[in-house]
């Protein structure tokens, strides 16, 4: 990971933005300490992902559930 000054990310901002679209990290300072940091930006919010995920917990949860019989109970209600 890179640092840099904040006068130095002001005149090279356009060239630091390139080696970030390139998957470099950037720490901008200012007088020695961090003040942000540039990083790639995400693609967005992935429904399909999300849906994956939830049911992965779900299926996490039901698992665990049918060890624990009051947990059984409950896990029956949250997902039907």
């Amino acid at each position: 990971m890179r640092e840099i000054g904040s006068f130095e990310a002001k005149n090279k901002l356009s060239a630091f933005l390139d080696q970030v679209e390139h998957g470099a990290e950037i720490v901008i300072t200012r007088h020695g300490k961090a003040v942000a940091k540039l990083v790639p930006a995400e693609l967005g919010f992935d429904r399909k992902k999300a849906k994956r995920a939830a049911a992965g917990l779900r299926e996490v949860t039901v698992r665990a559930a049918a060890r624990l019989p009051r947990a059984a109970a409950t896990a029956n209600r949250l997902y039907p």
